[in-house]
């Protein structure tokens, strides 16, 4: 009678394991609490496998899972939700995933107003040095007390390197405006604090500045933002 049971018993299990699902096609979408939202960045991380996918602008969402897998749900914005995936004998689970909103508590910021880049790009090839007196040419021969004045003068040479300076700064504030659309638009990623380090360490090319298009100078900085994290791996660790 013992063996019978058992044998019932292994049975019935048997059974209940063979209907479940090994794979287990997870579809739905996700709410904002508190109003419409379209979620441009939404994405679906199996945090058991380690992958992800993105889901649809809309909130919409699909991806194969399996049992016991924990799945979080990440926009940025919001905070993350989790869920994790039973055993089951219905192979396809339909969901929605309402999310709230990240609320926090952040220290006054000023906000800059993003120039677009057409804008940055007439200041670009509007950049020039303003010019300071010199005495070259025909006038040399005319004027050489004059020239020598000008060439050894203090005051010449204080004009030069102001002009220089405010040329410098002038190429800086272009530079920063880049940075500052190019974080807007997600192409790097940097902190308002760290441009005056970075804009240094560019050390961009007047000539390349004015006449490299938006492409090339995207490149170039996310080229040298990579190699500037390469040498200042402190600065971004979080």
């Amino acid at each position: 009678m013992k063996k019978i049971l058992l044998i019932g018993v292994l049975i019935t299990a048997g059974a209940i394991a063979y209907g479940q699902c090994e794979e287990i096609y997870l579809k739905g979408r996700v709410q904002d609490t508190a109003m419409p939202q379209s979620f441009y960045n939404l994405m679906v991380i199996n945090v058991t496998t380690q992958q992800g996918v993105f889901g649809r602008p809309n909130g919409e969402f699909s991806v194969y899972v399996r049992p016991g897998d924990r799945i979080a749900f990440s926009v940025k914005g919001y905070s993350k939700k989790f869920i994790d995936i039973p055993q089951q004998q219905v192979c396809t689970i339909d969901t929605v995933i309402t999310l709230s909103p990240n609320i926090q508590n952040i220290e006054e910021v000023t906000v800059y107003p993003i120039k677009s880049l057409e804008q940055i790009k007439e200041e670009r090839e509007a950049l020039s040095q303003r010019e300071t007196r010199t005495v070259t040419g025909i006038n040399v021969l005319e004027s050489p007390i004059t020239a020598l004045y000008e060439r050894f003068s203090q005051s010449a040479q204080s004009k030069r390197l102001v002009a220089q300076m405010e040329h410098q700064d002038n190429m800086d504030k272009v530079v920063r405006e880049l940075l500052r659309a190019y974080v807007s638009y997600d192409v790097v990623y940097l902190e308002e604090e760290q441009f005056t380090a970075f804009i240094n360490f560019l050390n961009i090319d007047e000539h390349f500045l004015r006449t490299a298009s938006d492409y090339e100078l995207i490149v170039y900085i996310q080229g040298k933002l990579e190699h500037y994290k390469q040498l200042h791996p402190e600065l971004f660790m979080r």
